[in-house]
């Protein structure tokens, strides 16, 4: 028996580098602030609270049973890739164009915001659900693999709920106008992002056909 058999190292360190690099929490925070940085400190931390929760659900949902969920429904990740695009382009047309941002907020739109676009598609995204279904396949039935693995997912879930929790120290750094500036930012930076998960798609599909 060796260390392996009980937790691979190697793919824990392979899957938190890619999970890192893919969900880029620190990059999810200007996007948070811009969603709800106007709100009260116990809405931020439910609302951070929730996104993750809802991401690591998706996450390990995927995880699990992935390739069956895709293989049954007959959806391809460049599917996912287009589907998802579309959504954030939409939440980032929203963000350019300031729409919303002096409505008053109420508890139906803290938790969308929570689940949509914050824990999916933004965090538990095509890519990050590609990766894991990916790092699954490599795992290829050993206990130890599985468990490198879920240690990862729940690692990377970890480190993005400290940068969204601690955001407020931005918020009094940045004020009331550096979270307007934030939005415009967090829009344009959502919106290349989803032109390339469309772009991707549309590569997926011809690559594909």
């Amino acid at each position: 028996m060796t260390v392996a058999d009980f937790f691979d190292v190697k793919l824990f360190l392979a899957a938190s580098i890619t999970l890192v690099v893919i969900m880029d929490p620190p990059g999810t925070v200007p996007v948070f602030l811009s969603l709800v940085g106007r709100k009260p400190p116990a809405v931020r931390a439910r609302a951070a609270r929730q996104a993750v929760l809802v991401s690591l659900l998706v996450i390990s949902l995927f995880a699990i049973a992935g390739q069956a969920i895709l293989a049954y429904l007959g959806i391809g990740v460049p599917a996912l890739q287009g589907a998802g695009g579309l959504l954030l382009l939409l939440i980032a047309l929203d963000l350019l164009t300031g729409r919303g941002a002096t409505s008053e907020p109420n508890v139906v739109e803290d938790v969308n915001v929570a689940l949509v676009p914050l824990g999916t598609p933004l965090l538990a995204g095509p890519g990050a659900i590609a990766a894991t279904i990916v790092f699954v396949r490599q795992a290829a039935g050993h206990v130890g693999a599985y468990v490198a693995l879920g240690c990862a997912i729940v690692a990377v879930h970890v480190v993005i709920y400290a940068c969204m929790r601690f955001s407020g120290v931005v918020i009094r750094l940045i004020k009331e106008s550096g979270i307007t500036l934030l939005a415009k930012i967090a829009g344009l930076l959502l919106a290349a992002i989803a032109v390339e998960l469309v772009a991707n798609s549309v590569r997926g599909f011809v690559e594909g056909g």
